[in-house]
């Protein structure tokens, strides 16, 4: 019994002693705008150029395809009452397809474009995501909330009890 009262004790001092020691340490929140940082970095302008020109090319295409299917379709309409019926249904099988090939080619495209993105904006979001991480650990916050649009769930925070570390993230990327 005196065995079972002691440890009791000694748990309670334990407890009480690290309740104080938790209590004394308030915990640090920062907030930061992972969009802003992301557009501050020097690789954020050049993938967007790259990304850019990739898109042109792409419409570049679609264009000339386009305007294929419309000449084709106009030198058709002019001369389909002259045309034999084999001769019409293999242009028309020629429009037909030339057109399925646009749709394709449309639908390619965009995948391509959103796989070209994800390759050119992936390493610059690891290497703020690392940032803000890192920044984290080094200056002993507990939480850092995105306050970007669209990505951050925060829907408030108390701006005089959070630390923004935009400074310390730009920091640690060597951006001024």
């Amino acid at each position: 019994m005196m065995k079972r009262f002691l440890g009791i004790a000694v748990l309670l001092i334990i407890v009480a002693f690290a309740g104080q020691k938790l209590s004394a340490q308030t915990p640090k929140f920062g907030h930061v705008n992972s969009d802003e940082l992301v557009q501050a970095l020097p690789e954020f302008d050049s993938a967007n150029v790259k990304l850019e020109s990739y898109r042109k090319e792409l419409i570049n295409y679609l264009e000339i395809m386009s305007v294929e299917l419309n000449n084709k379709s106009e030198a058709y309409n002019k001369e389909v009452k002259n045309l034999t019926d084999l001769v019409k249904q293999t242009k028309e099988q020629e429009l037909v397809d030339l057109n399925r090939k646009i749709q394709e080619f449309q639908t390619n495209a965009q995948t391509q474009l959103q796989e070209k993105q994800a390759e050119l904006f992936q390493p610059i979001m690891a290497k703020v995501d690392k940032a803000i991480k890192d920044v984290g650990k080094e200056n002993g916050f507990v939480y850092i909330f995105d306050i970007s649009q669209g990505r951050g769930a925060l829907l408030y925070f108390d701006e005089t009890k959070s630390t923004n570390i935009m400074v310390l993230a730009k920091a640690k990327l060597g951006i001024k």
